[in-house]
């Protein structure tokens, strides 16, 4: 890769991140910049991009359920979605054809028009992951709707596109599930046997690279789409997570090419990026019309309000949609720089728009919460958490040690609170107490604080266990904002870390690697006593 690529994507990306915005900002900055300063992106930037891409679809299938797809919300959600924004959007198009600017004028075709509004009814998988992902709230129920919603946009769209080629899929196609389904044994086999380094990540590259994306490619498929499918046929593999964890570095190091790939791809006029501007500034629609759909299909206000923040962007999908328009001619080739240029936009608008999603809920909750219906989805009930005393946030290793010790010493006054329903399930087959929930959840706050009492509330002490230092971070600093004054005790993943959630309000902070080191010491020092006077005694 070139050094200019490098340097410049290092220091843009490092910039925005000193201003509390996510890297990827600085990542499309940097394409922007590169463009301006007459870099091309080439061959090789498009294959590390491509990469990047597959091993995202990869990872999102390792830790999907193919069952979420078929719940209402997700399904209807998406189609209804995608339906009223391309007849807006077209609507509105087509009405603009009459403006005068050039660029509008051949949209007088309403289904021109509509194929336009088609592209941008998509959302970025990509933005939507890595922001979920930088959060820590793939797994919360707003996750886990905004992943099922780009699943289905993203089935869809390979719809569309092997419609539109006019091209079917080979006939081996119709042979390459049945052939994958009894060829899952053996796969679940060979991960069980690949261990836990370097071979395991490599067999996930197996999988993704060349039995997922090649071989779907082989039958006239998209490749992504054949990674995502791999993923998903072995997200019950007890070692799922940790492959997805092992291929984080490699998935995020190579979707640096594709932010770096968007700006370099835009070679903007004025005429592009006023239009693309114009395209950016309605996006509020695409998250109102998100937000009033969830909300019908018995989401909290919450809930919608942060998977609709999720969803907001344009999607990398346009572009594919308006290439291939543009190759069979039925639109100006300008669209996919004017498209480029709305997608980049609207990675910038959502970036701090997701990072700040809950205080701008916070702030209009209750104008929000009008809109919920009176019945409630069974996966967005707001928890109450009873008589407990002490609440452990995050029920992972960690978290669990954590509660065993803290009933060990205290009692029945305990409870673990974990936004994975997996995890939670695992967790009640034990007889721990633990339900579903998360500390950045108003509500739950809400409830923990009884009527008639000061406002500390009956809980004591909150332990901060979840595996992602940003999780642990925004948790302290939420509950702090909401009025709690009692103890909040969280992990750290590194020494670095500890001022900082010192900081943001909790009373201690512990790195988890130093204090395994220290309580492994202190064990085989007991040992070594025990060890030395047995021995004693023998002689």
């Amino acid at each position: 890769m070139d050094p200019l690529w490098i340097s410049t994507a290092f220091l843009l990306g490092f910039a925005v991140r000193q201003v509390g915005l996510p890297p990827l900002v600085g990542f499309l900055l940097a394409g922007f910049a590169l463009n301006a300063l007459g870099a091309e992106g080439g061959a090789f930037l498009q294959e590390v991009s491509d990469l990047g891409v597959t091993l995202l679809l990869f990872t999102i299938g390792l830790k999907f359920k193919v069952k979420s797809l078929l719940q209402p919300e997700i399904w209807a959600g998406t189609t209804l979605h995608m339906t009223i924004t391309a007849a807006l959007f077209g609507g509105a198009l087509l009405t603009l054809s009459a403006s005068g600017i050039a660029l509008f004028a051949p949209l007088v075709d309403f289904k021109l028009a509509l194929l336009v509004a088609f592209a941008l009814s998509f959302s970025s998988t990509v933005f939507a992951v890595k922001v979920l992902e930088d959060k820590a709230e793939m797994a919360s129920f707003h996750g886990r709707v905004a992943i099922g919603i780009l699943i289905m946009q993203d089935i869809l769209a390979v719809i569309f596109l092997t419609a539109s080629t006019g091209k079917l899929p080979s006939p081996w196609a119709l042979a390459l599930l049945p052939l994958f389904f009894i060829l899952r044994p053996v796969m679940m086999r060979l991960m069980e046997k690949s261990g836990h380094g370097e071979l395991m990540i490599l067999f996930g590259l197996f999988l993704a690279l060349v039995v997922g994306a090649s071989g779907f490619e082989l039958v006239g498929l998209k490749r992504d789409l054949g990674a995502l499918i791999i993923g998903i046929m072995i997200a019950n593999h007890p070692k799922a997570g940790e492959l997805a964890n092992h291929l984080m570095g490699f998935k995020d190091m190579f979707l640096v090419g594709f932010f770096l790939s968007i700006g370099l791809s835009a070679e903007p006029t004025w005429e592009a990026l006023a239009v693309g501007a114009l395209l950016a500034g309605v996006m509020p629609v695409k998250v109102v019309l998100f937000f009033l759909l969830l909300t019908r299909f018995k989401l909290r206000a919450r809930t919608a309000t942060l998977a609709a923040f999720s969803l907001a962007n344009y999607s990398e999908f346009g572009l594919i949609v308006a290439a291939l328009a543009a190759g069979n001619g039925w639109i100006d080739s300008a669209w996919l720089v004017t498209l480029a240029i709305a997608l980049a936009l609207t990675f910038l608008l959502a970036a701090p728009l997701n990072t700040y999603a809950q205080k701008i809920y916070n702030r209009s909750a209750d104008r929000l919460k009008r809109f919920e219906t009176r019945r409630r989805h069974p996966e967005d009930t707001p928890i109450d958490p009873g008589d407990a005393e002490i609440v452990v946030f995050g029920m992972g290793r960690i978290g669990t040690s954590a509660y065993d010790t803290m009933v060990a010493h205290y009692g029945d006054v305990v409870i673990g609170i974990d936004f994975c329903r997996e995890v939670v399930e695992r967790q009640k087959a034990t007889a721990r107490r633990v339900t579903l929930g998360d500390p950045t959840d108003p509500d739950f706050w809400e409830r923990a604080r009884p009527a008639n009492t000061d406002r500390k509330g009956r809980i004591k002490m909150a332990v901060l266990a979840m595996p992602k230092h940003a999780a642990n971070l925004a948790a302290a600093k939420f509950m702090r904002q909401m009025g709690f004054e009692n103890v909040i005790v969280t992990t750290a993943h590194y020494p670095d870390e500890i001022p900082e959630l010192r900081e943001a309000g909790a009373d201690a902070a512990f790195d988890f690697r130093t204090e395994a080191g220290i309580g492994l010491a202190e064990e085989a020092h007991l040992m070594l006593e025990e060890h030395l006077l047995r021995q004693q005694r023998t002689d």
